[in-house]
């Protein structure tokens, strides 16, 4: 009789063991549930940022003021008859090493 018992407590804990640490089991899943979690997070952030980028696209595809903003902005572009102007600030003067 104690051979019986014995046998399946030891039947019993490796079930338990397959539950919670085997394949497909209970810490895979809530690592698989994590993951997901974040897979989300992280399509969320990207639809996001894709909607930008095509309302960007479409401004610009369709809104010259946009197309000379931006050139103004990022390429430094002026219209004939503007001035220029940089300003450019000193840097801090580096000590003097020994």
């Amino acid at each position: 009789m104690r051979f019986v018992i014995a046998l399946l407590g030891l039947l019993l804990f490796v079930l338990q063991y397959r539950l919670w640490f085997g394949d497909g089991g209970f810490m895979e899943r809530r690592r698989l549930q994590t993951q997901v979690a974040e897979l989300k997070q992280e399509v969320a952030e990207r639809r996001e940022r894709n909607q930008a980028l095509e309302a960007e696209v479409r401004d610009l595809k369709h809104n010259l003021a946009a197309v000379e903003e931006r050139a103004r902005r990022d390429l430094g572009m002026i219209e004939q008859g503007e001035t220029f102007v940089m300003m450019v600030t000193r840097s801090a003067p580096e000590e003097s090493r020994p």
